[in-house]
């Protein structure tokens, strides 16, 4: 995917999340919404700003949000060079834009289902450890997105099929949105999964000798 980053970013600070296959397949979800000019798009934990500088070449008015100190400053970076309005605030998941309202949220939030080994995921693997069952985000950003939308807004969520995304449209569903699994891709296992393979075995969440992973898009939106 370093094709793919290049075109859309110009610059990656040591220690944030490289746009790859999940931010790719994302974007395209992205690009094949209808995004009227000044759409208000909010991109939840940006990491390098792949997507929010996508939405923002798209016509639309993008906020970014991201806890870590170093995405920030690299999605301000690129937006700069890039020469894109983006805001970029730093918080948690939605806090730093409590109150507001949007006509898009993005979300490519850590997904991978990581062993048990005390307190929360640390240094850089915050961009994709995400609890026992890999949901340690999702579940929050299902919850706590559908209350942000606008009238006929609309969310899109990128996740492994390894963290349950049935429960993440349920989710959706029961906020009274209409949600459903819009596109899949199966990619090469990554190092990280590699590693903990035998472990994901052990669980049933990968085949004794799958060495792939299935990516989805996950669309929901309100219409009333």
């Amino acid at each position: 995917m370093y094709g793919y980053s290049r075109s859309v970013i110009a610059l990656l600070i040591p220690g944030v999340y490289a746009p790859q296959d999940d931010t790719a397949l994302l974007a395209e979800a992205l690009r094949e919404e209808v995004v009227p000019p000044g759409a208000r798009v909010l991109d939840v934990g940006t990491g390098s700003g792949a997507l929010a500088l996508t939405a923002a070449r798209m016509g639309a008015e993008v906020t970014a949000v991201d806890v870590s100190r170093r995405a920030v400053w690299t999605a301000r970076l690129n937006a700069w060079l890039t020469r894109l309005p983006v805001r970029i605030r730093r918080g948690d998941l939605f806090t730093p834009v409590r109150g507001r309202t949007y006509d898009m949220i993005l979300a490519n939030p850590p997904y991978v289902p990581a062993p048990h080994t005390g307190g929360g995921p640390r240094g850089r693997s915050r961009a994709w450890d995400a609890g026992h069952d890999g949901r340690l985000l999702l579940d929050r950003i299902c919850q706590g997105a559908p209350a942000l939308l606008a009238p006929g807004g609309v969310v899109l969520i990128v996740q492994s099929a390894l963290s349950d995304p049935d429960r993440s449209v349920d989710l959706l569903r029961g906020a009274g949105l209409k949600a459903a699994v819009v596109r899949r891709r199966w990619i090469e296992l990554g190092p990280v999964l590699r590693s903990r393979a035998d472990w994901l075995r052990r669980r049933g969440l990968l085949a004794p000798h799958e060495a792939r992973e299935e990516l989805v898009v996950i669309r929901a939106e309100r219409t009333c």
